[in-house]
């Protein structure tokens, strides 16, 4: 994938009605401060684009991001801020149910998981909602490096064996695992060739002429 354009195209709050697309969607779900904004700027090869807020549980809005005129990013509210009072975590939760279970366009959930970390009920709760929603979620291990690459199959086993133990809708699935970093880019061109062969249906040979033709 190559990225020639970006646009914040729409942004649905609490009582929006959420958009009717035509181009596939693929939404990113991860807890408040999991790196998803940085994650979605590294995609995007942007540096602020997407909003990084300096309150983590600050974003309250279902966030649509047009990618090439070809699909759009859709950033999903972070979940799991301990400070918001019950009735806005309820919200939060109601708006990322609805998405999930009706955006007709929707092709790929991505959920963003801290590295460092066992994940937490929150995490596995999501993995839960995207599984019964009727997507196998893809699992964005973040944040790679603040730990030593050495142990990254550790953490990622961890990981891989948390859900599995404690999820009730999906722990019999198979889930692709990607690191990230947004400091190196670490896992972008992972990203990358699986929006292009799972959501665009390019094949790598495809992918490649693009970039040559590009060049």
């Amino acid at each position: 994938m190559v990225i020639k354009s970006v646009n914040l195209e729409t942004v649905c709050g609490v009582t929006s009605k959420l958009p009717v697309n035509t181009l596939p969607e693929v939404a990113f779900a991860g807890k408040s401060n999991v790196g998803k904004s940085t994650l979605i700027n590294g995609i995007m090869n942007r540096k602020s684009y997407a909003r990084v807020s300096s309150q983590p549980g600050k974003t309250q809005t279902i966030n649509y991001y047009n990618i090439n005129d070809a699909l759009y990013l859709v950033d999903l509210p972070g979940y799991g801020y301990a400070t918001a009072n019950v009735k806005v975590r309820q919200k939060w939760g109601e708006m990322i149910e609805r998405y999930l279970n009706t955006s007709e366009a929707l092709k790929a959930v991505f959920l963003l998981i801290d590295i460092r970390h066992e994940p937490s009920n929150n995490d596995i709760m999501m993995y839960d909602w995207i599984v019964q929603a009727g997507f196998n979620p893809i699992i964005i291990a973040t944040k790679a490096d603040k730990i030593k690459r050495s142990q990254l199959a550790k953490h990622k086993k961890m990981i891989r064996e948390t859900i599995k133990s404690k999820s009730q809708a999906g722990a019999d699935l198979t889930f692709q695992m990607i690191a990230w970093s947004g400091l190196s880019k670490q896992g972008r061109e992972e990203i990358y060739d699986l929006l292009d062969r799972e959501v665009l249906g390019i094949l790598p040979a495809e992918a490649d002429g693009e970039e040559d033709g590009k060049a």
